[in-house]
């Protein structure tokens, strides 16, 4: 049956713009060649943690959405989204591996007239070099003449119910004008914005610029929340009166590590065999190294702290709050627990864990004892870890029932927890 749109790609990407495009009247097909998004969304349950609801995914069904594994839908559509997994590899270069084989499927399917638009996270020249030769070549078709081709990075947060696809804007760059306005027609049914970049270069490095702001940026203030404790200042004070600047000044906060599915990216490096800049972005790589420091220096005062108590790290309970990379979801996608929970673990302390959006955590491969009573578990723990400040804990709360309370996020009452 053919379709106005295949959404190619079922992950925290494909399925909110799949929702939207149903949500708009756009009969939608979602492609994905791995059976269980498949399996998932026809139970009615979403394949990707903290992305939709059941009853989201129910609404999208009832409103004539069909996912597939069939590639032939491919072959029935007149725009075509990609929204592959492009994550980074052990090399810390972008792994293009699934947008390859996504360009493929659609490749040999691709009919004259189409659009083709990627949102994947890609280094600034894959459009060009790397996506469309592959479409080309499958398909015996030329990109900006006989079908349209377009890069718009997908830009949503999320778990965010305030900032949807609707209300934020969309950049876009096509590899001709008409490439273009092709995709800003597309775009224009789901978005109250349409944003159009120069090319596709440009609306690539949208993308890599305003995630590697955020990493750069929370580095920064992670550095400097080390600093502080060493100088025993109050660096959450600290904060709180910086971010009264009305201009100059936009506040960060540093936390146990950075997670997400935005990794920070230097595009220097020739991403899929082409030619290297010859300019590094030093910053964006030192960014990283801070970031990745922090699971361990919030180790370091796992084991000062309990130190100062009379005890040790080995033989002690550590009880781990929330698990989840960002508060209020279930998304764990890099997030520092798995990682602080593996160093506790290596150093010989009992951990246990509570989250209110994670029901089963596992850390190399093992379940993790999970809390029912939150402040049973923290008055027997010897010591509590707030990682994520979800919105259901009652910190003030928290900080009486604990032996001790490290405090990752600065969200409780000053003088309540020993604060990061």
């Amino acid at each position: 049956m053919p379709a106005d749109l295949a959404v190619i790609g079922l992950g925290h990407l494909g399925l909110p713009l799949a929702q939207a495009a149903v949500t708009a009247g756009i009969d939608t097909v979602g492609y994905d060649p791995d059976p269980r998004p498949y399996a998932e969304l026809r139970a009615g349950r979403s394949p990707v943690e903290g992305s939709l609801t059941a009853s989201e995914v129910r609404r999208m069904l009832s409103g004539g959405f069909r996912p597939t594994t069939d590639a032939a839908e491919l072959g029935r559509v007149r725009t075509a989204v990609i929204c592959s997994p492009t994550p980074l590899g052990p090399d810390r270069t972008v792994d293009l591996t699934a947008l390859g084989d996504a360009a493929r499927a659609l490749a040999s399917r691709l009919r004259p007239h189409t659009t083709v638009l990627l949102e994947s996270a890609v280094p600034p020249g894959t459009t060009e070099t790397f996506l469309r030769p592959l479409l080309e070549e499958g398909s015996g078709l030329v990109a900006g003449r006989d079908f349209h081709l377009a890069c718009s990075p997908g830009r949503l947060d999320p778990g965010n119910r305030t900032r949807t696809l609707a209300n934020t804007p969309k950049v876009i760059g096509g590899l001709t004008p008409a490439c273009t306005e092709s995709a800003a027609a597309v775009y224009g049914r789901l978005t109250d914005k349409v944003v159009r970049a120069r090319g596709p270069r440009e609306a690539e490095m949208t993308k890599v610029l305003e995630t590697n702001f955020r990493h750069v940026n929370i580095a920064l203030v992670n550095e400097m929340a080390v600093l502080c404790h060493d100088l025993g200042v109050d660096f959450w004070d600290v904060i709180r009166c910086a971010e009264t600047k009305p201009f100059g000044f936009q506040p960060f906060r540093p936390g146990p590590g950075v997670g997400g599915h935005g990794v920070p990216v230097d595009p220097s490096g020739p991403p899929h065999g082409g030619h290297s800049s010859g300019h590094p972005l030093r910053m964006v790589s030192l960014a990283q190294e801070i970031n990745d420091r922090m699971p361990r220096y919030v180790i370091q005062r796992c084991a000062t702290l309990l130190n100062e108590h009379g005890k040790s790290v080995r033989g002690a309970r550590v009880l781990l709050l929330g698990v989840t990379y960002k508060p209020d979801t279930a998304d764990q996608e890099a997030a520092p627990a798995r990682e602080i929970a593996t160093r506790l673990m290596d150093m010989g302390a009992q951990i246990g864990y509570h989250d209110p959006h994670v029901l089963d955590w596992r850390v190399r491969e093992r379940p993790v004892p999970r809390a029912d009573s939150l402040y049973e578990a923290a008055a027997a723990a010897d010591l509590t870890v707030l990682l994520q400040q979800h919105r259901t804990y009652d910190l003030q709360g928290l900080a009486v029932k604990a032996q001790l309370l490290l405090d990752t996020r600065g969200a409780t009452p000053a003088g309540a927890a020993h604060r990061l």
